[in-house]
């Protein structure tokens, strides 16, 4: 097996891991929904993805790693998912 494949199959298993984690608990989706929401206008636009990530690891059983750096690629892809979805709330208001 090739990193690429390997790097392919991590990701993919933490996507799987973290799906089955929204599933068990649906009320995740909408806090997170809610935290983005909140913090996505607000100044400093370079930290607020971290502020996002904090709260949603203090606030629902997901766990975001506080430093950006350490945030996997499923970490990442439900934060730039989250940006998207509120983003496009906001631009239909």
């Amino acid at each position: 097996m090739s990193a690429s494949e390997i790097q392919k199959t991590r990701v993919i298993n933490e996507l799987r891991s973290f799906i089955k984690k929204l599933l068990q608990d649906p009320k995740i989706l909408e806090q997170s929904l809610e935290i983005t929401r909140r913090h996505l206008g607000q100044d400093n636009p370079q930290d607020v993805m971290a502020r996002i990530a904090n709260e949603i690891s203090d606030t629902t059983s997901v766990h975001i790693p506080d430093d950006p750096a350490e945030h996997s690629e499923a970490d990442k892809l439900f934060l730039e998912l989250l940006k998207e979805v509120v983003s496009e709330e906001q631009a239909l208001y």
